[in-house]
């Protein structure tokens, strides 16, 4: 680390900036993690697409079927190709079991990561979480030294409050929240604590309005910045440039052309497949996608059809020497 846990907070205000993406994990057909196309992904979407930050791990990632050896060989995968890259990292150590967290907190810490992100825990039979939330993070924050970005999301079963992030916000070495919740919520925690917390969501829709009206500079993190671009169409990476820049109506311009990619996704994307779907444009990009593991599903032949059919029309300029692997 670059850092102390002292000094975490007023670090990451300084380098965690511009767009991170949550990386997908590619599995080889044995569902062996393929460790050769993640290396190839992540410096594809770090070199030519100019993506800052991956998450790596996260559910994107499909950890909840990786064992813990494996999510650590992620770790060390991802910490390698940021040194030789050039980018920063952030490890997703979420899981129901404390102990876990903590073990893989501790291995990305060791490993050199710069950040790790922990869910909000699964809570069965509560009503009334809030001090069990904050003493969860309270204990992990105690036990470690890498800073840590929160994360709260429907899938928990509740949402964090802005009012308990706030307090949250306070305990040190709480450095970032990915916050996937209504617009509302998150304006309210920017308003609260956007000082102590850097507050972000993982909505490439609603990035660029927070950029010109909330004034955030982290794009915390989905897979957008690599299904939505390519060496010679970088048009996420474009308009957040001029954002940050003040050029709004440039910016907005070209934000607004990608709505046919955005519609292309969403029309074709199985809501019960979206692992599977995410793979499989990756493929079409020339990427390294692959299966899914279970208990997720593939995607049938018909569906990537009509996806390819949607990949095609979409706009998307694609490298003259692409080698789709999905064609």
């Amino acid at each position: 680390m670059n850092y102390s846990k002292r000094d975490a907070k007023a670090y990451s205000r300084q380098h965690m900036k511009g767009i991170w993406a949550a990386a997908i994990t590619p599995f080889a057909p044995d569902m062996s993690i393929d460790e050769a196309g993640f290396r190839s992904n992540m410096q594809h979407w770090t070199r030519d697409l100019g993506i800052e930050g991956l998450f790596i791990c996260g559910k994107q990632g499909e950890f909840f079927s990786m064992s813990l050896d494996e999510r650590k060989r992620t770790f060390d995968i991802g910490v390698d190709e940021a040194r030789k890259g050039k980018f920063q990292t952030i490890m997703s150590c979420s899981d129901q079991n404390m102990d876990t967290v903590i073990e893989l907190a501790r291995h990305a810490e060791r490993a050199g990561a710069d950040y790790i992100v922990v869910h909000a825990p699964i809570l069965h039979f509560s009503k009334a979480q809030d001090d069990t939330v904050y003493e969860y993070y309270r204990y992990i924050s105690e036990q470690v030294n890498i800073g840590i970005a929160l994360w709260s999301h429907p899938d928990s079963g509740y949402l964090l409050s802005p009012q308990l992030c706030a307090r949250i916000a306070e305990l040190p070495g709480i450095v970032a929240i990915k916050y996937s919740v209504p617009r509302e919520m998150y304006v309210e925690l920017t308003r609260l604590a956007g000082d102590k917390i850097i507050v972000s969501t993982a909505s490439e829709e609603e990035w660029f309005d927070n950029i010109v009206e909330l004034d955030w500079k982290l794009y915390l993190c989905s897979n957008p910045p690599y299904l939505m671009q390519t060496p010679v169409d970088r048009r996420m990476h474009d308009y957040t440039q001029l954002a940050f820049k003040g050029d709004i109506k440039q910016a907005r311009a070209i934000r607004d052309s990608l709505n046919p990619v955005r519609e292309a996704i969403r029309r074709t994307w199985p809501h019960e497949k979206p692992h599977a779907h995410a793979k499989y444009w990756q493929d079409l990009l020339g990427q390294v996608g692959g299966p899914v593991r279970r208990p997720l599903l593939q995607l049938t032949e018909a569906e990537k059809a009509a996806t390819k059919a949607a990949f095609d029309a979409c706009g998307l300029k694609l490298a003259p020497n692409l080698k789709s692997s999905a064609a």
